[in-house]
């Protein structure tokens, strides 16, 4: 008997280096891109990049560029072409005809991801929404084979072209989706008031930086934690007890840079976890070469969500990875990586911010984890004081 093994896809990925960008950080956003693009199951082959001021209107990157992607294409049979930033209509006409493989821009690759990703009924209605909700302005080109009028017994004229028939449907499914996430938004909004009267926090952070293995590790549940982009979709609350003081910790949806804006709102009783909750943990991948990069984003969206003034803690996670280059100007060995010491890292720029309180720990291996309990416990007993002050006798 012949077993068959789904074929993996090839892709390609397409980035421009735009005016005041450097080519390492530009090459740290396709390293992201491949990140997602083997996430969702594809493998990453090549990369182009240009320099541009601006976005080839037609084809995204020029005409000379173009026609080498299609070079490229053609010559080592590539499957999929993804861009680093999001099409429009008439691009992803216009390059699918130059390069005749599919094309996916940022945006697309993302939201097939969490449509992978979606385990709940909840979950899958949010990124079914944002998906058509992006699939609406491109139906054009999509439809370019099928332009002929349908007509039929009773109507009067031609009827309506197949584009037509598919944007009124689209529509109406968009209308459907989004009353059942208002009845869904307003379900969970229920649910969190009859939450009691526990302090909540909220932990949020870039994606893939380890916030399910630490609300594991806080929780003693089973949390699903994978090293994958957006391995949590739908929000997970446990009840965390650290000595005597009981709060609710949640698990969010990872942040990322483009974050597509429909997806923001479609998953925006997710986040409303993160609006209510009395105190945000911000968990940093420190092993990460762009992580203050990764923390401006997270920021941008919290003060999109209209929570960037929240009472923070801020923990820098996987001290375990986070090396330097030693070199001593004066040995003549290869210069070696060493891992800061825990009294190094207390010392730096990221233990000195007055805005938030920060830990540096180590979630894999455990390491001053008794620090990031101990600074939970102060802040939510500082919260619930303020507001029961007749309980403060219990602590």
């Amino acid at each position: 008997m012949i077993e068959t093994q789904s074929k993996i896809e090839r892709a390609i990925l397409i980035g421009i280096i735009y005016p005041g960008q450097y080519e390492r950080e530009v090459d740290d956003f396709l390293d992201e891109l491949a990140f997602l693009t083997e996430t969702a199951g594809a493998e990453p082959i090549k990369r182009f990049v240009q320099r541009l001021d601006t976005p080839n209107p037609r084809t995204f990157v020029g005409s000379g560029k173009i026609g080498e992607i299609a070079s490229f294409v053609n010559e080592h049979s590539v499957d999929i072409a993804i861009f680093d930033d999001e099409l429009s209509p008439s691009q992803l006409r216009n390059i699918e005809k130059e390069l005749g493989c599919r094309i996916l821009d940022r945006t697309n690759l993302i939201l097939d991801i969490f449509a992978r990703r979606a385990r709940t009924s909840h979950a899958r209605t949010q990124v079914e929404l944002a998906q058509y909700q992006y699939l609406l302005p491109r139906l054009t080109g999509m439809w370019t084979h099928l332009e002929r009028q349908r007509g039929g017994i009773g109507l009067r004229g031609p009827g309506e072209t197949e584009i037509e028939t598919d944007r009124r449907i689209i529509r109406d499914r968009i209308s459907l989706l989004k009353e059942q996430l208002k009845k869904i938004d307003t379900q969970m909004s229920t649910q969190r008031k009859n939450r009691g009267k526990l302090v909540r926090v909220a932990l949020v952070g870039y994606t893939n930086v380890g916030k399910s293995t630490i609300m594991n590790l806080l929780s003693k549940s089973d949390v699903f934690a994978e090293n994958k982009l957006f391995a949590t979709l739908d929000t997970t609350v446990r009840k965390i007890v650290v000595t005597n003081l009981p709060f609710l910790l949640s698990d969010t949806v990872g942040f990322i840079r483009k974050l597509p804006h429909d997806l923001v709102e479609s998953f925006k009783s997710t986040l409303d976890e993160v609006r209510e909750s009395d105190l945000l943990v911000h968990v940093v991948d420190i092993s990460h070469p762009g992580f203050e990069e990764q923390m401006r984003v997270v920021n941008e969206t919290l003060k999109e969500l209209s929570s960037a003034d929240k009472q923070t803690i801020v923990i820098f996670n996987k001290i375990d990875a986070f090396s330097y280059i030693a070199k001593d100007e004066f040995d003549l060995t290869p210069a070696q990586r060493k891992n800061y010491s825990l009294t190094d890292l207390k010392k730096t720029w990221m233990a000195s911010d007055k805005n938030h309180k920060s830990v540096f720990i180590s979630a894999k291996t455990c390491e001053n984890v008794e620090e990031l309990r101990n600074l939970l416990y102060d802040e939510v007993k500082r919260i619930h004081v303020q507001r029961y002050p007749y309980n403060e006798f219990l602590f």
